[in-house]
């Protein structure tokens, strides 16, 4: 077997660093690092990935083994080809401690975990941690969960007393868990149907957002503004396919 032939399968973390490395640009690049990415990274778009993914399509120990090199590329690859149903709390722990910005926390683990049976018990225990990216992830897995599972999948009394901490709290939290807070307004609001109208008037009572980042510009998020947005295209009750990629 020809060399360029065991690159191809990308059965070896080397492997896959090699094609992630030669599929990055400096453009890609550049927005990653603006939104908070760090050294090491390639750049890699999400869609250029999939190739790669459909290859391998889920490999835990690879996945593991990618996460830990603290490439940014690398680690959000591994959570594309991990295995939730075979990840413990201790191994999303672990995957969270790693996750140093948003696009880790909220797109990689939070995507990963709303797919795992756990999800639940994992979400709600981050959620009240007190740290900005844990809430952060806890409230983007329900977001991500609410979009796939039906209905049926939830307890409509949870997720009720969960807006209303929202309603409560979303003007006290870091910034981060406030922009998770909001679009898990949203997500209730459009893909719940029990809730729509007890997520609508959560969201009329939080008012809007501003979000306040250094060195970018105060943006203001609604999602009351949102949610009449989707009843207007007649999109509620909307579910995705697919959580990840």
């Amino acid at each position: 077997m020809e060399e360029n032939d065991k690159v191809k399968r990308f059965d070896t973390c080397e492997a896959v660093l090699k094609e992630l490395e030669a599929l990055g640009t400096a453009r890609t690049k550049k927005v990653y690092v603006g939104n908070g990415a760090q050294e090491p990274l390639f750049g890699v778009a999400t869609g250029a990935m999939k190739p790669m993914a459909k290859k391998i399509k889920q490999d835990q120990a690879l996945a593991d083994e990618l996460y830990e090199t603290g490439n940014y590329d690398a680690m959000y690859f591994a959570g594309i080809i991990a295995d939730p149903e075979a990840m413990t709390e201790e191994d999303f722990d672990r995957w969270l401690k790693g996750a140093y910005f948003f696009m880790l926390s909220d797109y990689v683990v939070a995507v990963t975990l709303a797919e795992a049976p756990i999800a639940e018990q994992v979400a709600d225990r981050w959620i009240k941690s007190g740290e900005e990216l844990a809430m952060s992830a806890g409230w983007s897995c329900y977001c991500w969960m609410l979009g796939n599972r039906p209905d049926e999948a939830f307890s409509s009394e949870k997720l009720s007393s969960m807006l209303g901490m929202v309603k409560r709290s979303i003007h006290e939290v870091p910034v981060r868990t406030q922009i998770a807070m909001n679009l898990f307004l949203t997500t209730v609001g459009v893909s719940y149907k029990p809730l729509h109208e007890q997520a609508l008037q959560a969201a009329k009572e939080a008012g809007p957002i501003e979000i306040k980042r250094e060195g970018k510009k105060n943006s203001v998020l609604n999602a009351f503004e949102s949610i009449q947005k989707e009843v207007d295209k007649g999109r509620i009750g909307f579910k995705r396919k697919h959580v990840r990629c």
